[in-house]
């Protein structure tokens, strides 16, 4: 059996061929100049905040421009202390590993919990190595037996949770970052993933500051933001300075400040949000994946307890 570092090695050398061989001058067809909607721009992070990231960066193409073609320009968009993303194939993998140095990261496969970088796709957490010290990590799916992987109902593929409880390597406080997707087919597939999640930091981190990163697969309208919402707080109306639009565009621009807004940062209330902002601005006049990025800007009070109760 291979070594994980000896692993690590391959896929290392597989990503730095697949970039070496990849058309960087490509013209975007979604190219989002023509489109008229605010650009909102990622803006300096506050000192003695932590910034947490959701980023959806699409699976497979968006509108006939491929993951070869959008990967350089989606990594500049990516400046948070800790990433939640989604849809990360094992392309993905092997491309954010190998540029992304300054991160460690946690996750697995959500189809059999098998290795990401090598098949499959995954919810990983990305971390600031500088910032954090990953202590535990797990995962689990959507689903009514959580600890296997399995379908919810009307599920089209395995939901996977992939959380992480981080040591602030500065101040001694821990949180965990909870990052996942929902299912896009059925509300109650939805309905049941986010009693699954809430269950889960109940029952295994109480009194812990939690963040949850996720494309929902719904708006604030629907049936499991509602559920979330009873224990968490949603930074996008919580922060002192906002600025947001909607996240899902599909590379056509169909997202609107209203209802397009699916990915979500949401917090347990021992955190103060700062800022919040949809990152619409793109890189270069193009889309980076079919939804934009999103961040908020967090603060715990040094008077926060550290969460000795995790398990």
């Amino acid at each position: 059996m291979l070594t994980l570092a000896f692993k690590r090695i391959i896929v290392s050398a597989m990503a730095l061929l697949a970039l070496l061989t990849a058309n960087t001058k490509t013209e975007f067809a979604d190219s989002c100049a023509a489109y008229d909607f605010p650009r909102i721009v990622a803006e300096e992070q506050a000192p003695g905040t932590l910034r947490i990231m959701s980023f959806n960066i699409r699976c497979g193409d968006v509108n006939g421009v491929q993951i070869k073609e959008r990967r350089e320009i989606m990594l500049r968009q990516i400046m948070p202390d800790s990433l939640g993303v989604q849809e990360s194939t094992a392309e993905w993998m092997q491309t954010l590993c190998f540029l992304l140095p300054e991160y460690g990261w946690v996750g697995v496969e959500r189809e059999n919990g098998g290795w990401p970088l090598s098949s499959g796709e995954s919810c990983p957490i990305f971390y600031l190595k500088s910032k954090f010290l990953a202590l535990k990590w797990g995962n689990f799916w959507l689903s009514e037996t959580p600890d296997k992987p399995s379908f919810g109902p009307g599920d089209g593929c395995k939901r996977i949770c992939t959380w992480v409880l981080l040591l602030d390597r500065q101040t001694g406080q821990r949180i965990v970052h909870v990052n996942t997707h929902f299912e896009n087919r059925s509300e109650d597939a939805r309905l049941l993933g986010a009693d699954v999640v809430k269950r889960f930091v109940a029952e295994r981190f109480p009194g812990v500051p939690v963040v949850f990163t996720a494309d929902m697969n719904e708006s604030e309208k629907g049936a499991a933001y509602a559920s979330m919402t009873q224990v968490f707080t949603d930074t996008r109306f919580a922060a002192k300075d906002s600025v947001f639009y909607g996240t899902y565009h599909g590379g056509r621009d169909l997202a609107s400040r209203e209802n397009g807004c699916i990915d979500f940062v949401l917090c347990t209330d021992q955190f103060a949000v700062e800022a919040y902002r949809t990152v619409t601005a793109g890189v270069d006049n193009r889309y980076t994946s079919d939804h934009f990025p999103i961040y908020a800007d967090l603060k715990l009070p040094l008077s926060c307890p550290f969460g000795a109760a995790a398990n």
